[in-house]
């Protein structure tokens, strides 16, 4: 895997400055197909999403609900999880295999698990390892992912090490089912792509299959070749090169407009 040619100065990173960072959402690819790669969260998405159709609304509704997150109010917070509550309140089949609830704490869990380690495997691709102080603090703050929802948080692994226990386990019982085959071939190679993806789409398809296991990559069918190593590595270096080379200020508009906009909200009176 591609390695940063510079790190951050020698200070701790706050979990803030690491959520803030645009680079993430380059990741988002790679959370997503993990999730499908658990059975019943496939079927849910598969039945009850319209992602694969439409993957920027489902993009733009995690990246705000992070956001939300991490720089809200409490009161903001509230409100999000309330919202994504309810759009998973019928989302459940009691029936057929595998069954499945969106409000089911082991899946909130596993969907929360993704989007940590991708948020950190993607900040540490940029930057370098965080420290051990930053490390924790990213850890123990990403929790809130599946505990907004109503996720207990004595779920969430105990620490770090605990973390990457509950990751390995799970890594080796998912099960790419046809399901998820399907709809990650609609979200990657959808039938009528809006514009602004005709240049997007290459370059996403080869970084999310880079950035996958190895086990799950092969589950989604793909033949990872040398030179389909080799191509991946180039196109990494290069987005990594240019990223870096980022004003912060431009690095991390998005979340600063999220902030705005919440700001807004706030100061007149809505949540």
């Amino acid at each position: 895997m591609a390695r940063p040619t510079r790190r951050l100065s020698g200070r701790p990173a706050r979990f803030e400055e690491v959520a803030a960072e645009f680079i993430l959402i380059a990741g988002g690819g790679r959370a997503l197909l993990l999730q499908l790669a658990h059975p019943a969260v496939a079927r849910g998405v598969a039945e009850h999403s319209e992602f694969a159709s439409d993957p920027t609304k489902r993009l733009v509704g995690t990246v705000d609900y992070l956001y939300t997150l991490a720089f809200g109010t409490e009161e903001q917070i509230r409100a999000s999880a309330r919202a994504v509550g309810r759009a998973h309140r019928g989302v459940r089949a009691e029936t057929g295999e595998p069954a499945y609830d969106a409000r089911d704490p082991d899946l909130q869990l596993w969907v929360a698990a993704t989007l940590y380690d991708t948020t950190v495997q993607m900040y540490e691709l940029a930057w370098g390892p965080l420290d051990d102080t930053s490390a924790d603090e990213v850890y123990f703050r990403s929790a809130r992912i599946g505990t907004a929802l109503g996720m207990p948080a004595e779920l969430w692994p105990v620490d770090r090490a605990a973390f990457a226990e509950y990751w390995a386990q799970q890594l080796e019982r998912l099960e790419v089912s046809p399901t998820a085959r399907r709809v990650a071939r609609q979200l990657l190679r959808p039938d009528r792509p809006a514009p602004w993806m005709g240049p997007v789409l290459p370059l996403a398809r080869v970084v999310t299959a880079g950035l996958l296991p190895e086990r799950i990559r092969r589950g989604y069918g793909v033949d990872w070749s040398a030179a389909r190593e080799h191509d991946y590595q180039r196109r990494l270096t290069w987005m990594l090169r240019i990223y870096r080379a980022m004003p912060r200020s431009i690095r991390t508009a998005p979340s600063a407009a999220s902030r705005r906009g919440r700001a807004t909200l706030a100061s007149a009176g809505r949540p």
